[in-house]
């Protein structure tokens, strides 16, 4: 293959949120590195796009743990606009479908479901969380989906002691402007490559070579923040092979969520309001209403339900939701919807889905996916986090740590 442009210390792999922190640390250090992205854009599985004139988040679209998220102070830095308004998620706004009374059981059941997930005993092992669900309990379904919101999976498919290391402060805030704009102007100054899809790490030589979509390119260390399903699948392959990089990706997939945004004629809806489709079922629709009190629904999809949406092709989000949406305000609201944007996070090649979760017995695999390899490959990225996986934060503060670690070792080598 063609050599690019020489070697450098460091080469990154990944333009997402880990890439891009790890790549502003680097830019202070001094060594020469470069960033290499596969796709034509950088963030990552944080993206914003303009339609109708609104900012719309594709990806990753609320600060979670924002007053100890770093994204909150660096988006706030840029210029951007954070709204501390707080969401109204595990309510209906208006009681559509879901009583009062129902909405209070359900409330009661998610506490208890919370409380025995806390109480859990790491004597009794690493176990399905679909295990605390109360049985016979109504309430389960929806549950159900909210496991498929937070984790992109179901109950059955989530690690107990995995979710409970989850660090969640309940402070959730918006980027006005979009989350996904405010970590691409972070990164904007980068040396960073686009369209460099890396599909060999050979780490057998003193130097390590990295084959690419645009040549060869060589470095002395390699940080890699590419999802998990892009190791497992060999998508990144590494030469002398790294079997437990592989056996601890394919044990922390990307479950799926996925975001439909339509326009609506209808000023009366609350701002910032929020819907469940049907509560009585796993396959349902989260909906905000006019979120920043703009004339838009965002409906939020995930687990298997995303799934079979996304195999249905191109509008079946759109039109699952008007069925959902019509059932609750009557037939002629769908009239008043239309479609401005769906994603398919499952079917992007470069994600494959939209964020980890551990499979039960698999709770330690984050640990064994980030350690470094011979102090010239380091790991990163929400998959890699103990305690902030499946979001931006905990991609960024991954890519930080790696950073740091490679900066580390290459002064011990030079001593």
């Amino acid at each position: 293959m063609r050599n690019t442009s020489g070697d450098f210390d460091i080469v990154v792999i990944g333009a997402g949120a880990a890439g891009l922190a790890a790549g502003k640390r680097l830019a202070a250090s001094g060594l020469s590195f470069i960033i290499l992205e596969a796709r034509e854009r950088i963030g990552g599985r944080a993206q914003t796009r303009v339609a109708s004139g609104f900012p719309l988040d594709l990806g990753c679209g609320w600060l979670h743990s924002a007053d100890r998220n770093p994204w909150t102070r660096i988006a706030a830095e840029l210029g951007f606009t954070i709204d501390k308004t707080a969401p109204v998620w595990t309510r209906q706004s208006l009681d559509l479908g879901f009583s009062r009374q129902d909405q209070a059981a359900f409330s009661a059941a998610s506490d208890a479901f919370y409380a025995r997930l806390a109480a859990a005993e790491p004597e009794a092992g690493d176990f399905p969380a679909a295990r605390l669900l109360e049985p016979g309990c109504r309430w389960n379904p929806l549950l159900n989906a909210g496991s498929a919101y937070m984790n992109g999976a179901e109950l059955e498919s989530v690690s107990v002691e995995d979710w409970k290391r989850y660090g969640d402060s309940h402070v959730n805030w918006r980027v006005v402007e979009g989350y996904g704009a405010a970590i691409a102007a972070f990164g904007a100054s980068l040396p960073i490559r686009l369209g460099c899809a890396v599909t060999l790490v050979d780490h057998a030589g003193a130097s390590i070579a990295l084959d690419t979509s645009q040549g060869r390119v060589t470095a002395e260390a390699v940080i890699v923040t590419v999802p998990p399903p892009l190791i497992a699948g060999e998508a990144t392959a590494f030469t002398p092979a790294l079997r437990d990089k592989l056996s601890a990706a394919a044990v922390l997939p990307l479950g799926l969520a996925d975001k439909l945004i339509m326009t609506v004629d209808a000023p009366d809806l609350p701002a910032g309001g929020h819907l469940f489709g049907n509560p009585d079922a796993t396959a349902t629709g989260s909906y905000q209403l006019r979120p920043f009190g703009r004339p838009l629904i965002e409906g939020f999809f995930g687990g298997r339900l995303a799934h079979e949406l996304e195999a249905a092709g191109p509008g079946a989000f759109f039109d699952f939701a008007c069925g959902e949406l019509g059932r609750l305000f009557g037939g002629g609201f769908a009239a008043r919807l239309a479609l401005l944007s769906e994603t398919a996070w499952a079917r992007d090649p470069w994600s494959r889905g939209a964020y980890s979760h551990a499979l039960p017995g698999h709770s330690d695999a984050r640990a064994k996916l980030a350690a470094p390899v011979d102090e010239r490959l380091f790991f990163a990225g929400e998959a890699c986090s103990k305690h902030d996986f499946s979001t931006a934060h905990g991609a960024y503060l991954t890519g930080l740590e790696a950073a740091e670690r490679a900066v580390a070792a290459r002064a011990r080598r030079q001593r």
